[in-house]
């Protein structure tokens, strides 16, 4: 069973959920993804949500970017909202960012759909050791990496 269901506003929106889906397969994270617009398909967006199992879902959406709000009006389980860059990129932070009281999304930077799923797997490792474990390495992965560049920087300088 997907223990993330990633929803994009469309296809154009595939790079970024391709980064989130990179992020939970590393984790070892079940994921799903489908394209479900809040405007054109609201009923399939309903259907894709309350049918599914998932404990994160994942909106990506450009434009007006009102999907993550969308998937969150249909469930009580946590959100996160990815914004598109594009021609629109105030609309879509705006838009995500902007929720109302009561019905919470969680948001990350434009194109993030890496740290989306960082997030979903921070909020399903609360229940999950071997997830939790994963992320105590990729933070440390991410720590040596930065040492390695500052040796590289301080010999070259």
């Amino acid at each position: 069973m997907a223990q993330v269901l990633i929803i994009m506003g469309s296809k154009s929106d595939l790079p970024v959920a391709e980064k989130a889906a990179a992020i939970l397969k590393r984790f070892g994270i079940g994921y799903e993804a489908a394209v479900a617009s809040a405007h054109r398909t609201p009923s399939r967006v309903e259907s894709l949500v309350k049918g599914s199992g998932a404990d994160v879902f994942i909106a990506i959406a450009g434009m007006a970017a009102a999907l993550p709000g969308v998937v969150a009006s249909f469930t009580a389980k946590p959100v996160i909202g990815v914004p598109v860059s594009g021609k629109m990129t105030l609309d879509a932070v705006l838009s995500i960012v902007q929720m109302p009281p009561g019905i919470p999304v969680a948001a990350v930077g434009l194109d993030r759909g890496d740290n989306a799923a960082i997030l979903a797997a921070e909020m399903i490792s609360l229940g999950d050791a071997h997830v939790a474990a994963k992320l105590a390495d990729y933070r440390r992965e991410m720590a040596d990496k930065v040492a390695k560049d500052s040796e590289e920087v301080s010999l070259n300088v």
